[in-house]
């Protein structure tokens, strides 16, 4: 999905006062981390994710491996913070980020 830079810094904006959803481990990517991260980008369409220590070279793999394995975009990636979109048409307004701050 391609965004304009005006929509990345809106999303950037409301991702910054959002509290991380999914923290990977020393085990890393798991199914169980994934089915995670799937179920909350369905109800909550913006989440951030706290990725695991190492050098950044290794989250940014494995930040675009989450995005792309949960069919989401990565909007941001710094230290070890992710953020992650995934539009649902039919998510819930009281859960969704995007819906809470429109």
């Amino acid at each position: 999905m391609q965004l304009d830079n005006a929509t990345i810094k809106r999303l950037k904006g409301i991702g910054h006062d959002l509290k991380p959803i999914v923290m990977i481990g020393n085990k890393g990517v798991t199914p169980s981390i994934t089915e995670e991260i799937d179920r909350a980008l369905s109800d909550h369409e913006l989440i951030k994710i706290k990725l695991p220590a190492g050098t950044k070279e290794e989250r940014d793999v494995i930040g675009a491996e989450l995005a792309a394995t949960a069919k989401a975009t990565l909007i941001h990636s710094i230290g070890r913070m992710a953020l992650l979109l995934r539009k649902n048409p039919n998510a819930n307004p009281k859960l969704s980020n995007l819906a809470r701050n429109a």
